[in-house]
């Protein structure tokens, strides 16, 4: 019951008015989850087990702390095992950044933090990822997370991000798949309706279901790609430690 209740909500209530409002509510169910099962790596908060999420419910889901979910606390993992962009002096450009991070990140003194989004409340700077408002070869770092699925043009966006990083800058630019993942992404500008949209590609606002060649997209424009295995950095107990989808890869892009 609670799951079609949550599935529901998340389809009729604004993302951006959750964004506003969640926090305090899952600050109290917090209570009703405590427990040692789990551990949010980006909060530190241990549960019995995650609070289970999104439009198509997922167990194990959602740090009722911080609100972070499997996505973001593998993306922060990768960060602080695998690069030096959280220790360095960096300057970091977070399109359509989440809670969970923007407190971890504003906290750390080593980098220069900039959110930016076209609509997120969250956000510092509002900002077209069409025509990103910096000058060229800006940012060491650039993360974009399930960002690309919701803008007219995908590849317009990639040459944005690719023109604001230094050479030898790097980002992280994740999507979400739908399983079973297609050959080639799906894309279809005539469909414009939300119930189609819904069917086609996974959820009423996506404009493309991405396929097994986002790869491919990502580099067009001459980046360099590189794919990471969940696997590769986090052994099993860790990945049901985190909460984590084992089947996740990590797109990094290099200019």
């Amino acid at each position: 019951m609670i799951k079609l209740f949550i599935g529901f909500l998340l389809r009729k209530i604004p993302r951006t008015f959750l964004q506003r409002t969640s926090r305090p509510i899952f600050k109290l169910i917090s209570i009703f989850y405590l427990g040692n099962n789990v551990t949010c790596p980006i909060c530190e908060s241990n549960f019995r087990k995650f609070f289970p999420y999104g439009r198509k419910v997922r167990d194990n889901a959602l740090c009722t702390n911080c609100l972070s979910l499997e996505r973001h606390r593998l993306i922060y993992i990768y960060l602080s095992r695998k690069t030096s962009i959280l220790s360095g002096n960096n300057k970091i450009l977070h399109i359509a950044p989440e809670a969970c991070l923007i407190k971890k990140f504003k906290e750390n003194s080593n980098i220069n933090y900039i959110t930016a989004d076209l609509i997120s409340p969250l956000a510092d700077i509002k900002m077209d990822i069409h025509n990103i408002p910096f000058e060229d070869e800006n940012f060491d770092f650039v993360m974009c997370n399930h960002v690309l699925e919701h803008v007219d043009d995908d590849i317009r966006a990639l040459e944005e991000i690719k023109r604001v990083l230094k050479k030898g800058g790097e980002g992280i630019i994740q999507v979400p798949f739908y399983y079973p993942v297609p050959e080639k992404t799906i894309e279809d500008k005539s469909v414009t309706k939300g119930s189609k949209r819904e069917k086609l590609y996974g959820q009423s606002d996506h404009l493309r279901k991405y396929g097994k060649d986002y790869d491919k997209r990502l580099s067009s424009n001459g980046l360099k790609v590189l794919k990471i295995k969940t696997q590769e950095f986090l052994t099993n107990d860790e990945i049901l430690r985190y909460g984590l989808d084992s089947k996740e890869e990590i797109f990094v892009i290099r200019r």
